[in-house]
């Protein structure tokens, strides 16, 4: 009834107070809080910007060690 007067699915509505719990230090030890899940988030983010800088050198320093060996 609640989520139907705010407009919202009842899943969200649920999803929206379980969270809040944790963020609050009420829910699961085990879940991360909102900062935490945004901290994740970026972390992420970097770690894949990390290891695409990663594979671009490996090619980078497999080109040009192959081009090193062609002018000996």
């Amino acid at each position: 009834a609640v989520a139907r007067n705010i407009g919202v699915g009842e899943q969200s509505l649920r999803n929206w107070v379980r969270q809040a719990e944790i963020d609050s230090g009420r829910g699961s030890a085990q879940a991360p809080t909102t900062s935490e899940r945004a901290e994740i988030r970026e972390l992420r983010r970097k770690l894949r910007d990390v290891e695409r800088e990663r594979d671009f050198l490996k090619k980078a320093a497999a080109f040009f060690a192959k081009e090193t060996e062609s002018t000996k």
